[in-house]
């Protein structure tokens, strides 16, 4: 990643192109490949000149890490805000775990061309990596205060809650892009809840 900070822009219509700039040019990164992917078509996409985008980014790589930044949620990490208000416990744990799967799968299925390039390049680019590791700590955290604050005492909670996050992106992947023709999904993430209940309550 260069050195150089992004420009931030004042004037609503400079804010507009610049945000414009990061929509197309994530896009483009995720649907093309980021090595396919160059800054004239970037500025093509969101209907600004190549001298624009420079403007406000050093070169693409500014712009996917800036994507990374506004879109990772809806690509990622779905929020688990919708969990904040309920009172979890041992009875209604095992609910909550599918219906959590179930909206990891559903954010792996709407935006599988941006994962696939996104998850690929974690394994060849420090700052992407770093991306999914920062954030993966922060979903980590971010559940594991809620169940201490739903009385979870365990003394190794974090680490508890770490594996469970891997498991379930893992059934994610394995639903949505493996597809083993001999493998059952519904019975492997029975399985996987039932593994995430045992960690956390055991």
């Amino acid at each position: 990643m260069s050195d150089n900070t992004v420009r931030e822009p004042i004037q609503k219509r400079s804010i507009e192109k610049k945000e414009k700039i990061i929509k197309y040019g994530f896009e483009l990164i995720c649907e093309k490949g980021y090595y396919n992917t160059n800054t004239a078509e970037i500025a093509k996409a969101a209907g600004v000149s190549t001298g624009i985008v420079y403007s406000y980014f050093t070169d693409k790589h500014d712009i996917l890490l800036e994507g990374l930044k506004r879109f990772a949620n809806s690509i990622f990490y779905p929020s688990v805000d919708f969990i904040n208000d309920i009172e979890i416990n041992e009875n209604n744990l095992e609910q909550i775990i599918r219906e959590i799967i179930s909206k990891f799968i559903k954010n792996h299925k709407l935006s599988k061309s941006a994962h696939e390039e996104i998850t690929a390049m974690a394994h060849s680019d420090k700052d992407v990596a770093n991306f999914f590791h920062e954030n993966e700590i922060e979903m980590t955290n971010v559940v594991t205060g809620l169940l201490k604050k739903n009385g979870f005492e365990s003394k190794d909670l974090m680490e508890r809650v770490h594996i469970v996050i891997g498991l379930i992106d893992n059934i994610c992947h394995e639903t949505v892009y493996h597809k083993h023709k001999n493998i059952n999904y519904d019975t492997m993430t029975n399985i996987v809840i039932n593994e995430i209940v045992h960690i956390l309550t055991k």
